[in-house]
């Protein structure tokens, strides 16, 4: 289907309606983790002056400079446009960079911030943290996973080839 910019809704049939929102349905599951992904960092402190304490815990314990926000503000943009997978690709270096007791250190700072800012005070801090860098990790996976090129007409084809022939 084409849909070039110029294309005026007078000549759209239901038919290329039918296709802008198979389109839309494809696409809406990396827009939504996209969104997640930049919800779960808006949980935590701005990285304004007031933060500023909280990232350098975070960088201290996690041993890890990749989530300071000078070193993911481009995905970060980038992300709020739609093009989430830079920073997907980031968060996943991070978290594959930290050892498991910096995992730890870091889910405990990351706690006791979201502990303090959703007065969620009858959750230990180290669990609510640990809770967070798996919804982050798992997050930026699926963002990572429906950016995959599912618009490859041939490896369409493979799979219901595949598929068909079980």
């Amino acid at each position: 289907m084409d849909l070039a910019p110029d294309l005026e809704a007078s000549q759209l049939d239901v038919e290329g309606v039918a296709g802008i929102a198979v389109v839309a349905a494809a696409h809406s599951g990396g827009y939504a983790a996209i969104g997640h992904l930049l919800g779960l960092l808006a949980a935590l402190p701005a990285p304004t002056e007031e933060g500023e304490r909280f990232w350098s815990n975070l960088w201290r314990s996690s041993g890890t400079a990749y989530l300071l926000p000078a070193n993911i503000k481009v995905e970060v943009l980038q992300s709020l446009a739609g093009e989430g997978t830079a920073l997907a690709r980031h968060i996943l270096s991070a978290v594959d960079e930290m050892t498991p007791p910096q995992r730890v250190a870091a889910g405990e700072v990351i706690g006791q911030a979201l502990a303090e800012s959703d007065h969620l005070p009858d959750l230990k801090t180290q669990v609510i943290g640990e809770l967070w860098l798996r919804d982050l990790e798992l997050t930026a996976w699926h963002v990572l996973h429906a950016d995959r090129r599912s618009d490859d007409p041939a490896g369409r084809k493979a799979f219901h080839d595949a598929w068909t022939s079980v």
